[in-house]
């Protein structure tokens, strides 16, 4: 089954404060499989002067996640990315771990944490 992929025009603030939350309260397969998990994400997603970044931060407790606009305190895993890789990870266009052995995401922090991002963002 293909995960759900947001609109090709939603922006970073759309997709980490609504979409992702939505999408995972709506799936009850990801919400066990995220089961335990308690942290907190950063991510930064950098723009390139057309598209705007941002920084957000998710957080997931109790199979459920929320997001806002902001840094976190604490995150236990810092996600970095320009906005041209996000698009593209977003469209299906290159997968997660194509796009960090390449480089264009950064990883810092729980990288256990990080193998749990595809039940988080999709």
């Amino acid at each position: 089954m293909d995960r759900a992929r947001p609109p090709n025009d939603i922006t970073p603030a759309g997709f980490f404060t609504e979409w992702v939350p939505q999408a995972v309260a709506a799936d009850a397969e990801r919400r066990r499989r995220l089961g335990d998990t308690d942290a907190t994400i950063e991510f930064i997603v950098e723009s390139d002067g057309e598209d705007a970044g941002g920084v957000f931060a998710l957080r997931v407790r109790d199979g459920a996640v929320e997001g806002r606009a902001g840094r976190p305190l604490r995150p236990d895993l810092r996600v970095r990315v320009d906005i041209a890789t996000w698009r593209a990870l977003n469209r299906g266009d290159i997968g997660a771990p194509e796009a960090l052995l390449r480089r264009r995401v950064h990883l810092e922090g729980d990288f256990l944490l990080g193998l749990k991002l595809h039940l988080i963002l999709g």
